[in-house]
């Protein structure tokens, strides 16, 4: 019941949400005489609410801080050992995103585009670590196959032999998961994989857990091209897709403060 009441207070919260409670709220009051200075207001905060959260250089600029707190694993080359923090991993966990039950489809084409740049970086890294364990996470969703498995099976399709693969598919969110691997690995060192913009909040969980991480970094979605061009001022859906990724993560980052989890 609490994790429900979580989900749907967190989807009220969000950018899109938001403007289209304001936008209907302002259309509303706009329609009493003595109510339609505010059902303006509401309108023109709605609408620029919007404008802002739909705008490539706004949501590139509200998720690069989350994305740059650390750092991503650099090239790993075949005869090269890896950096030595990474070597003495003898975990990588990837943590649960979210995936299409699409039985006809390969394990790969199932995964959301977070889930599948956070099993390909895994993947990566347990290639370059022959000793490590890969711990995959994510729970079912009634009768259909738990994300845990649906990310086990990509895996092995990028490389990964099942046998170093372990299964953590009863944690419902980030907390849950932190304090099963937890129990997973005791004091072990951990490379943690999750998208960059999440790695803030899954990081400060996963040390207040008492778990020894690596964050790992993947799946960037503020990153700027090099030299500025005309299209970079724009605006499209994926510019809101990253505004409501990156305000989901400040709420969590002030929920966990509040709780002091970061």
């Amino acid at each position: 019941m609490l994790f429900g009441l979580k989900k749907l207070i967190s989807f009220w919260l969000m950018p899109l949400p938001v403007c289209l409670a304001l936008l209907l709220a302002g259309l509303w009051l706009t329609r009493s005489v003595r109510r339609a200075r505010l059902g303006r207001a509401l309108l023109l905060l709605g609408t620029t609410l919007l404008v802002l959260s739909t705008n490539k250089v706004v949501s590139k600029a509200m998720i690069a801080p989350l994305e740059q707190r650390y750092a991503a694993i650099p090239e790993l080359r075949d005869g090269e050992p890896p950096p030595s923090a990474l070597a003495a991993c003898r975990f990588v966990v990837v943590l649960g995103s979210g995936h299409t039950d699409a039985p006809g489809l390969a394990a790969t084409l199932q995964l959301s585009e977070a889930g599948l740049s956070r099993i390909t970086e895994g993947s990566r890294l347990l290639h370059a670590l022959p000793s490590a364990k890969l711990v995959v996470s994510g729970p079912p969703v009634g009768a259909n196959p738990s994300h845990a498995t649906v990310l086990a099976r990509a895996a092995e399709s990028l490389g990964i032999v099942r046998e170093r693969i372990v299964f953590v598919d009863t944690a419902r969110d980030t907390e849950d998961e932190a304090n099963a691997v937890k129990k997973l690995v005791g004091d072990a060192p951990v490379a943690l994989v999750t998208s960059a913009w999440h790695m803030p909040r899954a990081a400060g969980l996963f040390r207040h857990a008492g778990v020894n991480i690596l964050p790992c970094p993947a799946g960037f979605l503020g990153n700027r091209n090099r030299d500025f061009r005309l299209d970079d001022l724009t605006w499209d859906s994926e510019s809101l897709f990253r505004s409501n990724w990156a305000w989901h993560e400040y709420l969590g980052l002030l929920w966990n403060a509040l709780r002091g989890r970061n």
